[in-house]
């Protein structure tokens, strides 16, 4: 059967907070706790921006105005599914199971010895687009097993011009591998433009070439990610395979704490993303059904921020990170250019103990 090509955004409540498409049967309390891992991932978001200006915290990734995206694409996936991202993947993996702890430690450049595979995310991958390859390499593996899991491998729209992208989509789609690909477009590969990166009016237009369905989402619609992101999983555990979608959205602030957006992102496109905050239409759409009230939307806030709280309290009680260990676990046999760095590195820190 062919595969059509879509222009339609998929959307259930606008900029504006109304409803304009067919709202999924969930409980009101799952869609609170949709809303509470929002705002979370806005109070995390912008203390740890603040943390790392203090020198507190290493160079971090915000994650402002992408909230439905992360959250939308975790909510749905069950224990035994993984999801793969790169590193402004915090919110999501922290839907997904990870600890606050755990992405803490990360940033802070702590080596990953603990880290908790068991929630079924693997560590944040740096290199564009490798994840990808990963994210299908997994679903390939459970459908040997014959286990009824499913991956979700996430990358931006930067990644999307890598070799690995395009590898991953087409082997996942000729052997069926149980995987959901997103990507995150969320207009910026650092300082490139997404209409510098393809001359395609969706990314997602790219899934007819590998012969796999593709849409298109609303990315600040936290509804229609979920909705979308759980029937694409739901087919991939049927056996009917790989599903790409693209989630519209947008990065409020820098590409990271290293970035300054000001240099080549124009205001006036800010402040008209900044109309469509996806926290301000869900808490809409959540007060209009009475789910929601000023009060508890207040209860939420001063929770995530004694939440967050008690997690960076307990890591700043741990031993600061040794900058040693960085190079004996990168290679078995450490190469001449690791060596003389090392040697640099242990040189500047004796010389600052002294």
């Amino acid at each position: 059967m062919p595969i059509a090509t879509t222009d339609k955004v998929h959307q259930i409540i606008n900029a504006a907070g109304q409803v304009v498409g067919a709202v999924p049967d969930l409980p009101a309390e799952k869609m609170l706790n949709l809303y509470r891992w929002m705002i979370f991932g806005r109070i995390f978001s912008d203390r740890m921006v603040a943390l790392q200006r203090q020198g507190r915290m290493g160079t971090f990734a915000p994650a402002n105005g992408q909230e439905a995206a992360c959250v939308g694409r975790a909510a749905p996936l069950q224990s035994g599914d993984w999801l793969l991202g790169s590193y402004r993947e915090s919110l999501a993996y922290m839907v997904k199971g990870v600890p606050l702890l755990a992405q803490l430690k990360h940033w802070g450049g702590h080596i990953p010895d603990d880290y908790p595979y068991e929630a079924g995310c693997l560590p944040f991958q740096i290199v564009l687009g490798t994840q990808i390859l990963h994210a299908v390499g997994i679903a390939m593996a459970m459908k040997y097993k014959r286990e009824p899991h499913v991956v979700v491998g996430v990358c931006g729209d930067g990644a999307t011009s890598e070799g690995d992208f395009n590898e991953a989509l087409n082997f996942a789609a000729v052997f069926k591998a149980p995987v959901v690909v997103v990507i995150e477009n969320n207009g910026w590969a650092i300082s490139v433009s997404r209409r510098q990166q393809s001359a395609a009016q969706y990314l997602a237009h790219r899934a007819v070439g590998f012969g796999l369905p593709g849409y298109i989402v609303d990315g600040n619609d936290v509804l229609a990610v979920y909705q979308m992101v759980a029937e694409a999983a739901a087919r991939a555990r049927a056996g009917e395979g790989p599903t790409l979608i693209e989630l519209l959205t947008y990065r409020m602030g820098a590409h990271t704490t290293s970035d300054d957006p000001t240099k080549y992102r124009p205001e006036a496109e800010l402040k008209e993303w900044a109309g469509r905050d996806p926290l301000l239409r869900f808490r809409k759409f959540l007060m209009d059904r009475q789910i929601l009230t000023d009060r508890t939307d207040e209860e939420l806030y001063e929770a995530a921020e004694a939440e967050f709280q008690v997690g960076l309290t307990e890591y700043e009680a741990l031993p600061p990170p040794d900058p040693r260990c960085h190079f004996d676990l990168t290679f078995a046999q450490p190469t001449p250019q690791l060596l003389r760095q090392r040697a640099e590195i242990l040189e500047e820190i004796v010389n600052n103990e002294l």
